[in-house]
């Protein structure tokens, strides 16, 4: 009491309450971590905490595997961590079964209300039996006591998975739910600037009664042809437009053979509705291009300027700007 100390088998020892330090411990750490995390971190330390004890029994002269097999669940018992039992124990094929009962991490899974089983104790046997065999050993579940089983049972035996080969799955894991969630943000990032392009690009401008504008502006795909196309069409009628006037002043000027025909598309689909298009902003370089991409547009009036479009629209009607 004067020093604080507190020994267990000559080994300086602590001692926690289960169902309220300890749970809070276990809590603590699914909180900070998550709970994928937490259970590697507590099934990673067991193994390893049990490596150091198979470890010391192995190197203690005069005990052998099944001595120190019989030893060990008594100690543990002594310690408070529940009954345990080691069944059917073979050396030469490296296989053990462990039976628990009323451990104190079944006690710490029961007061978190778990419906599954921790693998920090099972996890802790194959690293005990991992130093006493000297070849790594794992577990698998057989009975959860947390599942409402009498009692939990683990078999061992040789394996290629290690605490290592967790921890990695583990972060490879992460890595790809990071990856995806930054996936869904471009792709929601790029889904709200489709809208914004759809919003702001070739927009509908009604300059005069009877006439109106629409700038093509960069290139043109399919789904954003078929956009402007229903988007033009549906307004039409909505301005009472009698010519569309195609400013294609923004358009690429390497005009691909599909652009070429969303422009034949769309003054066919106009003319459908009453409605004439005359073609505007059409440099040098674009009037080559739409020549070379085989789709004839010269059923459209063409002209180099917006004004000159506007003023051809207004004279097919009578009128003029004073």
């Amino acid at each position: 009491m004067g020093e604080g100390l507190f020994l267990f088998e000559n080994e300086d020892s602590v001692l926690f309450w289960i169902s309220s330090a300890m749970k809070t411990f276990f809590d603590t750490i699914e909180e900070v971590s998550g709970q994928d995390a937490a259970s590697v971190v507590l099934e990673t330390t067991g193994f390893r905490q049990g490596l150091v004890v198979g470890e010391y029994f192995r190197n203690l002269k005069g005990v052998n595997v099944k001595e120190a097999a019989a030893l060990i669940p008594h100690t543990y018992a002594s310690a408070g961590w529940g009954k345990a039992e080691i069944l059917d124990l073979n050396q030469e094929a490296f296989t053990v079964t462990v039976k628990m009962q009323d451990s104190w991490e079944f006690k710490i899974n029961k007061a978190q209300s778990k419906e599954k089983g921790g693998t920090f104790l099972a996890a802790h046997y194959a690293g005990i039996f991992t130093g006493l065999f000297g070849k790594n050993i794992w577990f698998e579940v057989k009975k959860d006591q947390v599942n409402g089983d009498e009692y939990s049972v683990f078999d061992y035996s040789p394996s290629s998975v290690t605490v290592s080969k967790n921890i990695h799955q583990l972060a490879r894991k992460k890595e790809s739910e990071h990856i995806r969630e930054l996936e869904i943000l471009v792709e929601q990032k790029t889904k709200d600037l489709q809208e914004l392009i759809k919003q702001i690009s070739s927009p509908i401008i009604p300059v005069l009664e009877g006439i109106v504008v629409v700038p093509l502006i960069g290139k043109y795909d399919e789904s954003r042809s078929e956009d402007l196309l229903v988007k033009t069409l549906n307004n039409l009628p909505k301005y009472q437009a009698r010519f569309l006037v195609l400013d294609l002043t923004g358009l690429d000027q390497e005009m691909s053979g599909y652009s070429a025909e969303f422009i034949r598309k769309l003054g066919a689909a106009a003319s459908l509705i009453g409605v004439d298009t005359i073609l505007v902003g059409i440099s040098a370089e674009l009037g080559k291009n739409m020549t070379e991409s085989n789709i004839n547009l010269s059923k459209f009036p063409c002209f180099q300027s917006l004004q000159h479009g506007i003023y051809y629209s207004l004279a097919q009607v009578g009128r003029k700007i004073i």
